[in-house]
């Protein structure tokens, strides 16, 4: 199980004296913690694998956005910082597809459903969105979307 993996890789890191790794897996089991909590489960379940990419997925997410948010305030010192967590967490989120593979996914996907309106494009972003789910990233998806029309 992926949650007992990252636990367990925690002690590792210690050892390491990896403090960047260290400090990045802690906040990854606080965050599973806190999803167990919210489902209503005991703080000392495990989550499936599926809960722990989908907590993982978010705090990339995060960390992507404060990398954006730190480059306009042109704060390199503090994107560097982000850039080593996501580092980290990307090791544990399975690979995301490339802008070339979604967009033939997507264009295939706009001749199934036969989207010729510019008004139907939420209707393609919401059935990629569903399909490519963990697979690609939303941001990539929207780009290649808006691009077809």
């Amino acid at each position: 199980m992926l949650h007992e993996t990252i636990k367990n890789s925690i002690k590792e890191a210690m050892l390491a004296k990896d403090a960047v790794r260290l400090s990045v897996l802690r906040l990854a089991v606080s965050a599973f913690t806190n999803e167990l909590v919210s489902k209503g489960k005991k703080p000392t379940d495990i989550l499936t694998d599926e809960e722990v990419l989908a907590v993982l997925a978010r705090l990339a997410k995060q960390r992507k956005d404060s990398i954006e948010q730190f480059k306009k305030g042109n704060r390199e010192d503090l994107v560097k910082e982000e850039e080593a967590g996501l580092a980290v967490l990307e090791t544990f989120l399975p690979k995301m597809m490339e802008e070339g593979e979604v967009r033939e996914i997507a264009k295939a996907k706009k001749a199934e459903l036969g989207i010729d309106d510019p008004t139907k494009k939420g209707l393609l972003m919401s059935a990629l969105m569903k399909d490519l789910k963990g697979k690609a990233d939303g941001n990539t998806v929207k780009q290649v979307v808006d691009s077809l029309f």
